[in-house]
């Protein structure tokens, strides 16, 4: 039997906690029976956040021109497969993925960020039908045309105006530019998909409006660099309800704040302006929430990344926004084992989460991406060495999770429902993003519905997780 298409990873850049990130679920229309049918095209999406969010545009095109999305390989008359090429263990799901769409299908096109190196897939994967770059929509497009030819009568009216997504319904990507203008030494980001390039506020609030008519009660604000939004295209003047703005982030923060939904800022880089944000912040409009990729403590390590901020800066800079917000809650992703990396710069990174006290921490082991500066910086840390360092930062960090969470035994607080599993409901409050943090278990679901609202108070905890029961209805008890 034909196994139904790979499905997608959809990787946040870190394992929440140490547990690896779920996989993300896609549920394209299914074959239709024996009568003529429009050419169907199957995907398999690999990656990041971003990454998805590229498939669902290129679906929502394919629909608009009247293709049809297939759900397993024998129903698609042709596979695209959307790459990620940042580390070696995602460059090899991706070449992975390739040769099981081949397998079991045949006519295969590559796209995404390891299309950028389209050597590399023709070396393993020669029979492939075409290769392209990341977020190269019109070349995924015509190569679609050029090889399965494009229905004479579209059904345009069949695609919402939201477009089509691959997440629930309840919740939304919202990516606000492409690219990075940081040069971190261990990342390839920016020759995978190019300088920063903001979209204008205006055309960012427009799909935002779309997404929650459509049914999205969150918004996960996703970028390579969410901090520098619009400093690219010089803070460009856009208008939106009759109000004018600026594209940045201060003026972005203030319009989503203004849609009724849930909003949450992803990819946050410290930098000074950041502090105006904070005090716009509730938990009925644009969360306190903030995922910052801060990637190590010491300074000299911190150098030796190219990475845009200090660590002496960000505890002063965390010790104000949590006097401000005591509800604010931050995650970040880490990388030890970096090339060069000591015992004493180590023992630094640990002292400082001790003082940080993150709410949601992830951690890589460096890996040596073909590309990166980081590679020829210093000597690598051997294997064992890293796996070391990695259980004892994870050791630390499970040990304020668990703290922290208990801390908020007694707490009312607002969540939204993901799934219902028996009469257990699981759940996000403020303080959790899904797919990569934890939950809020509720215990007696009856009445709960996926993608609502319930106010409920937090009775119980362990090192990732929340427990719950429903309460009445009332403001959210701060900490």
């Amino acid at each position: 039997m034909t196994p139904p298409l790979r499905q997608p990873s959809v990787r946040a850049r870190a394992p929440a906690t140490g547990r690896a990130a779920p996989k993300g679920r896609t549920s394209p229309s299914s074959r239709a029976p024996a009568v003529a049918r429009p050419p169907a095209v199957g995907f398999v999406s690999l990656g990041c956040p971003k990454a998805l969010v590229d498939s669902e545009r290129l679906i929502t095109e394919l629909k608009t021109r009247g293709y049809a999305i297939a759900a397993g390989y024998a129903d698609a008359d042709l596979v695209v497969v959307n790459t990620c090429g940042f580390i070696d263990a995602a460059i090899d799901e991706s070449l992975q993925a390739i040769g099981e769409a081949l397998r079991h299908n045949g006519r295969v096109l590559v796209t995404g960020c390891l299309g950028a190196n389209p050597q590399r897939i023709l070396e393993r994967h020669p029979k492939v039908l075409g290769v392209t770059g990341p977020h190269a929509y019109e070349r995924v497009i015509a190569a679609v045309n050029q090889h399965l030819p494009q229905p004479h009568d579209p059904f345009i009216d069949l695609v919402p105006p939201q477009g089509i997504r691959l997440t629930p319904r309840h919740y939304a990507y919202l990516k606000i530019s492409e690219g990075c203008n940081n040069r971190c030494s261990f990342c390839i980001i920016p020759a995978l998909r190019g300088k920063l390039a903001s979209r204008t506020l205006d055309d960012v609030m427009r799909e935002a409006e779309a997404l929650v008519r459509g049914g999205a009660k969150e918004l996960l604000v996703i970028s390579q660099d969410t901090s520098a939004y619009g400093s690219d295209i010089r803070y460009r003047e856009a208008s939106w309800r009759g109000e004018r703005h600026e594209t940045r982030l201060l003026d972005l923060v203030r319009a989503l704040g203004k849609l009724g939904a849930w909003a949450r800022l992803h990819y946050v880089y410290p930098y000074p302006h950041v502090d105006q944000i904070i005090p716009l912040m509730s938990e009925q409009g644009v969360l306190p929430y903030l995922d910052i990729p801060f990637q190590h403590a010491s300074p000299a390590v911190l150098k030796r990344m190219r990475r845009p901020a200090h660590a002496e800066d960000t505890l002063r800079r965390i010790e104000s926004w949590r006097t401000q917000r005591p509800e604010l809650t931050l995650r970040s992703s880490f990388i030890v084992g970096f090339p060069g990396e000591t015992d004493a710069e180590f023992g630094q990174l640990l002292g400082w989460l001790d003082v940080a006290q993150l709410d949601r921490v992830g951690c890589f082991q460096y890996s040596p991406v073909e590309g990166a500066a980081a590679n020829a910086i210093a000597a690598a840390v051997p294997d064992e060495v890293k796996q070391e360092r990695y259980r004892l930062f994870m050791r630390k960090a499970a040990e304020i999770s668990r703290a922290r969470l208990a801390g908020r035994i007694g707490q009312r607080c607002r969540v939204l429902v993901d799934a219902i599993e028996d009469d257990i409901a699981i759940a996000r409050s403020a303080g959790e993003a899904p797919e990569i943090d934890g939950v809020v278990r509720i215990h007696g679901a009856t009445g709960l519905k996926v993608g609502e609202f319930a106010t409920v108070e937090i009775t119980g905890s362990d090192t990732y997780d929340l427990q719950a029961r429903r309460c009445d209805s009332g403001p959210p008890t701060a900490p």
